[in-house]
């Protein structure tokens, strides 16, 4: 941002606002739904042999991964914590091995496995919106 920050930017302040107020599990969608944005992106600009756009996208899914992967607490959720931790690493290594190797139809199941997991996210802040009424 330039010198007048998020301030000067009305789109880029919303999102700050947004993100700085939301719940846990808005932001776990949030994540969610930025890594699958980013990784349609990389997969279509590997279709389309642009590798620096395809690069930068695939780099932003790394950086969300390694998000997701720091905010697990181990020692609360035990098992659930650990098998996160097993597939947030696994799925990491697909996209940097889809990086490397450019090939996009790696990113095919990368896709599933978060678009699944926002999924199911969404339908938990649901339930727990009608439990709260």
């Amino acid at each position: 941002m330039g010198p007048q920050g998020v301030y000067g930017n009305p789109q880029a302040a919303y999102k700050q606002v947004a993100v700085e107020t939301a719940s846990p599990v808005k932001l776990l969608v949030m994540l969610y739904t930025g890594a699958i944005k980013f990784l349609r992106q990389a997969e279509k600009a590997l279709q389309e042999e642009n590798l620096e756009e395809a690069n930068n996208n695939l780099i932003r899914v790394g950086d969300i991964i390694t998000e997701l992967n720091s905010t697990l607490n181990m020692e609360e959720g035990g098992e659930i914590a650990a098998n996160l931790r097993s597939l947030y690493t696994f799925y990491y290594g697909e996209v940097v091995k889809a990086n490397t190797t450019k090939d996009p139809t790696l990113l095919k199941p990368v896709i599933e496995f978060f678009t699944a997991f926002r999924d199911v996210w969404v339908e938990a802040a649901k339930l727990k919106q009608i439990g709260a009424k």
